[in-house]
């Protein structure tokens, strides 16, 4: 069922989505400065392609500095991405085969807004957020 969503996902709006985080992430890699944005850009677009059997968890390890990343990206390009989210939702909604996909998008608004300090894990480990040593 995974592997049906993510193709009708992958058609209707995840490629798109992908190509905006792409976009951001290359405009993002150009400053020395925001690479860091850039590498989370480019793993929400690798998210947003495939997104069900992943979870998005709290790194452990992430620190003030991801805070204050994320204030930065929050301010420059997260809520362009939540909006873009929301519109994808709202759009997948109006059809009942729909519903899921915009559950879905939904879901990614938080990870768009704030994506410093998060880890993309397969949902079918035990415990998504325990990383073995």
């Amino acid at each position: 069922m995974k592997t049906l969503l993510n193709i009708i996902w992958l058609v209707l709006s995840g490629f798109w989505l992908a190509i905006g985080y792409a976009v951001a992430g290359i405009i993002c890699c150009i400053l020395i400065v925001t690479i860091p944005f850039g590498i989370a850009s480019f793993r929400m677009a690798n998210y947003v392609l495939w997104p069900f059997g992943r979870v998005v968890v709290d790194n452990p390890q992430a620190g003030a500095w991801s805070t204050i990343g994320n204030i930065i990206w929050l301010i420059v390009a997260g809520w362009w991405l939540a909006l873009g989210h929301l519109a994808t939702g709202i759009a997948m909604c109006v059809t009942i085969i729909g519903i899921p996909l915009g559950i879905a998008s939904f879901k990614m608004i938080p990870v768009s807004l704030l994506p410093m300090g998060k880890l993309i894990v397969s949902s079918d480990q035990r415990y998504p957020g325990y990383q073995h040593a």
